[in-house]
C-alpha cells in the first residue's frame, strides 16, 4: 500500500491538493508538519499529526518536524476564540526541547537513508525585519483573501476581534513553507483541516516567488462520537509528558474509549495493519464486553509514547485495583493510580482517628453525620476493605507503607489521604 492509500484506509484524508497522490506514488517527497511550542509537552491532540509524519518517513519519504520557535511567539489564531497569551523567547526555547524528546519516539533522526529533521523556524523568523517581511512576503497577499479565511472571519465576527499580530500568522507560516522549500526541497505540508488556508497560502507563495509546485494534505480534526473535543478529560488535557499525565492515567484514557470510536482510533493512533485492525473490529463487535480492541489500543499507544515497561506497569496496577488488592500496591503504584484523585494530608496522631472524624476532616464526607450514614449504607471502604462500624478507629499503622489511606466512597469516588508528621512548633 502506498502512502496515500495508507492515509485513505486509515480515514486520514480530509482534503488534499490535486495531483498529490500521483506525486507521492512516483517520487520521494520531503514533507513537513508544524508543531506549536505553547507548552513543554505535546498532548494527545497532537498524536494524529505525529503519526502521519511517521507514516511519511516509514514509506520512504523525508519528514521534517517544524517547531515554531518563531511563530510560537505569536500563536496561531486558527479557530481560537481569543488571542493567546504571548510567550517569551526563553519559554518557547524551553518548550522546544521538551517537544523534540517526544517526537524522537515517532521519528528516526539517525537513519542513513531518509533521516527525519527537526527544524526550528526561529532560525529565520527571529532574524526577519518588518520591512523585509512586508516587502518580500506581504506584497504577494491581498487583505481581501486573508479576510476571507474562516479562522479570521470567525474572530472578526466575534466579540474579541483579531489583532494584527495574529492576523499576520498565516503569512509567517507561508514563509516557513517557502524557506523549507528553498533549504530542503520540501514540497509537501500536512496538518489538521484547520490549517488548509495556511497551507494553500504557502503553496501560492512558493509558486509566485520560486515558480515551484507544492502540495498539501490535511487530516480530520478529531472529536469523540458524542461530539466532544478529543483528548480532554475532567482533569484537563491528556499530555504525553509522564510528569503531567502519568502512564497509568494515559493507558486508562485509551482503555476507556467507547466501542463506537475504538476502531477509528486504532487506525489513527497505531501502526497496526489492516488484518489486525479487522480482527479487533470483529472481536469488538462479537464480544464487546471483553474490550479486546480497547486493550490493544491502550497497549499500542502507551508503548509508542512511553515504553513497554509502562504498559506492563499500568496493566499490573489496573489488575490490582480491579481485584481490590490495593494493599499490595507499591508506593509508586499508589501515586500513579491515584495521582489524579482528590487528595489531602493529615497530621500524624499516635492514637489514630475516629473514622467519621477522619472522613469529615479530609472532605470525603461533608460532615460526621454524613460519614456515619455512608458507613451504615456500606458506602465506605479503606485500603480496599469495607468499613462496617461507624465507631471504629483508623490507626497510623493501618496506613499503607506507613503513609497512605485510599478511601472509596460509593462505587467510583476515590480519595487519597497522606499521613504526615506534625510540624515542629
Amino acid at each position: 500500500m502506498d502512502l496515500y492509500g495508507e492515509f485513505e484506509w486509515r480515514g486520514l484524508i480530509y482534503d488534499a491538493t490535486e495531483g498529490v497522490r500521483d506525486v507521492l506514488a512516483r517520487e520521494k517527497v520531503t514533507g513537513y508538519i508544524g508543531f506549536d511550542p505553547t507548552a513543554p509537552s505535546l498532548h494527545v491532540g497532537s498524536l494524529l499529526v505525529m503519526m502521519t509524519l511517521a507514516h511519511l518517513q516509514r514509506h520512504g519519504h523525508s519528514a521534517i518536524a517544524l517547531v515554531g520557535g518563531g511563530t510560537g511567539l505569536i500563536g496561531d489564531p486558527s479557530f481560537k476564540a481569543t488571542e493567546r497569551v504571548l510567550l517569551t523567547p526563553e519559554e518557547v526555547d524551553e518548550n522546544v526541547v521538551g517537544i523534540r524528546a517526544q517526537l524522537e519516539r515517532f521519528l528516526d533522526f539517525e537513519t542513513k537513508t531518509n533521516p527525519a529533521r527537526l527544524v526550528n523556524n526561529g532560525e529565520w523568523l527571529r532574524k526577519l525585519s518588518a520591512i523585509e517581511f512586508m516587502r518580500d512576503v506581504g506584497k504577494h497577499f491581498t487583505v481581501n483573501a486573508m479576510l476571507a479565511k474562516d479562522s479570521v472571519k470567525r474572530r472578526i465576527e466575534g466579540t474579541e476581534g483579531i489583532s494584527f499580530t495574529e492576523f499576520s500568522y498565516s503569512l509567517l507560516q507561508a514563509y516557513d513553507f517557502l524557506e523549507l522549500y528553498r533549504r530542503f526541497n520540501c514540497s509537501l505540508q500536512m496538518g489538521g483541516s484547520d490549517q488548509w488556508g495556511n497551507i494553500t497560502a504557502g503553496m501560492d507563495l512558493i509558486r509566485r516567488v520560486e515558480g515551484g509546485r507544492a502540495h498539501g494534505i490535511v487530516f480530520p480534526l478529531i472529536t469523540t462520537a458524542s461530539g466532544t473535543k478529543f483528548g480532554k478529560t475532567e482533569s484537563g488535557n491528556v499530555w504525553l509528558d509522564p510528569q503531567r499525565t502519568s502512564p497509568y492515567a494515559f493507558y486508562q484514557f485509551w482503555l476507556n474509549t467507547p466501542d463506537i470510536d475504538v476502531v477509528r482510533y486504532l487506525k489513527y493512533f497505531t501502526f497496526l495493519d489492516r488484518q489486525r485492525v479487522d480482527e479487533l473490529e470483529r472481536a469488538s463487535r462479537e464480544q464487546p464486553d471483553r474490550r479486546e480492541a480497547q486493550r490493544a489500543l491502550a497497549q499500542e499507544v502507551t508503548r509508542l509514547v512511553h515504553s513497554e515497561a509502562a504498559v506492563r506497569e499500568s496493566e499490573r496496577s489496573a489488575e490490582k485495583l480491579f481485584k481490590g488488592e490495593i494493599e499490595a500496591m507499591t508506593i509508586s503504584e499508589l501515586r500513579e493510580v491515584f495521582g489524579s484523585v482528590p487528595s489531602s494530608e493529615t497530621g500524624h496522631q499516635a492514637d489514630g482517628w475516629l473514622i467519621t472524624d477522619f472522613l469529615a476532616i479530609n472532605a470525603v464526607a461533608a460532615s460526621k453525620g454524613e460519614a456515619a450514614r455512608l458507613i451504615r449504607g456500606g458506602g465506605i471502604s479503606v485500603n480496599g476493605r469495607r468499613v462496617s462500624d461507624e465507631k471504629s478507629r483508623l490507626r497510623p499503622e493501618d496506613a499503607m507503607h506507613g503513609e497512605y489511606f485510599v478511601i472509596r466512597k460509593g462505587k467510583r469516588d476515590n480519595y487519597l489521604v497522606r499521613i504526615v508528621e506534625a510540624a515542629t512548633p
